[in-house]
């Protein structure tokens, strides 16, 4: 559904919500998108303000200029969203899931005209209150782009597979399948498209329109890491151990240790991550890359994650492992690993905190 909020109130109100709920924020939304001529398209479950302007000649922004929004109050909406998120840098686009209720999902997604406004987006909005009470989440996208479609039948092929797909979604760049690892005699299709907002897209029009081939029902979802681990091992290709390694400052780096520095500060950044990204920014390093990967759990519930950091003007990326313990603190599992590894990151850059 596409719709702007320049509309008639009443035509605005009964096309994207029920009336009903939360009518006060719903006004206020209303008076500042006719206040401030902001243009807001609904379509496929969200709500998108700007994306490519008028005339537009560039192609699409780079990575790291996207940040994923968490945690917010589903009766917060754009006229409190935008101006905070544009209050740190230049905004491309802002994306706000929806519901049909007209309270949103509770996550959208900010994109930036640089990655340095991304970067500041997460340090310095990460854990703001946004509400009495209540702390918005920012972080990088992950920016998905394949969707996996399990079920589908042995005479399916890639072929087969593709017209149907261009034609139901956008932006399909391949397709390969594979003998599922989850359903005997059925076979798994990965989907690459150009795009996470593309594969989002897809991934909710699948699901909602209960696609069926070939007389069976099938499954989508993400590409996750574990379901490539299971395409790995079911190729009958042996996963290769990957060892800790550890750098000092000096393996790592092309200058000399830095300085220690005072982290007196660290509590107005929110976590070691925001911590590790301002002392990379303000010593012009690059922003750091994190990829991790669970291995195993303990019988004590603990579980051991291998970490890979990348850190561009580091000659050396960081390795190794770390063990976590989830509990009732409110952190996602990502988001304890990532502080565990930034402090360690810290200490080797010469930076201990204490």
């Amino acid at each position: 559904m596409a719709g702007a909020l320049q509309r008639n109130k009443e035509e605005v109100a009964s096309e994207m919500w029920n009336e009903q709920l939360n009518t006060d924020n719903k006004a206020a939304l209303l008076a500042w998108v006719k206040d401030t001529g902001i243009r807001l398209v609904q379509i496929n479950g969200q709500r998108k303000y700007g994306g490519p302007p008028p005339g537009w000649f560039g192609g699409p922004m780079p990575s790291g200029t996207e940040v994923f929004i968490g945690k917010i109050p589903q009766d917060i909406y754009e006229d409190k969203l935008i101006p905070l998120f544009q209050s740190v840098g230049k905004l491309y686009e802002f994306r706000l899931m929806m519901t049909f209720s007209g309270l949103n999902r509770g996550f959208a997604y900010a994109m930036y005209m640089d990655q340095c406004g991304a970067q500041k987006a997460i340090r310095l909005l990460n854990r703001y209150e946004i509400q009495k009470g209540h702390q918005i989440l920012v972080s990088r996208s992950t920016n998905k782009c394949e969707l996996c479609i399990d079920g589908l039948a042995p005479l399916v092929k890639e072929d087969h597979l593709l017209p149907m797909l261009q034609e139901l979604t956008t932006g399909v760049l391949s397709i390969t399948i594979h003998p599922s690892p989850f359903k005997k005699q059925r076979q798994l299709a990965v989907v690459k498209y150009t795009s996470h907002q593309a594969a989002a897209i897809a991934k909710k029009a699948l699901v909602e329109g209960t696609l069926c081939l070939c007389g069976d029902q099938i499954a989508v979802d993400w590409l996750t890491s574990h379901i490539k681990r299971e395409l790995h091992i079911s190729s009958g290709q042996a996963i290769p151990e990957i060892m800790p390694t550890h750098y000092t400052c000096r393996d790592a780096l092309s200058q000399e240790p830095l300085e220690p520095v005072n982290c007196h500060e660290l509590p107005t950044l929110g976590s070691m991550v925001d911590y590790l990204n301002s002392l990379c920014e303000k010593k012009q390093l690059g922003y750091p890359e994190f990829f991790t990967k669970c291995v195993q759990r303990n019988p004590e519930g603990w579980l051991q994650v291998w970490y890979h950091v990348v850190i561009r003007r580091c000659l050396s990326p960081f390795n190794g492992f770390v063990w976590i313990k989830p509990d009732d603190s409110g952190l996602e599992n990502d988001e304890k690993v990532k502080n565990v590894v930034a402090l360690q990151i810290l200490s080797a850059l010469g930076c201990p905190v204490v």
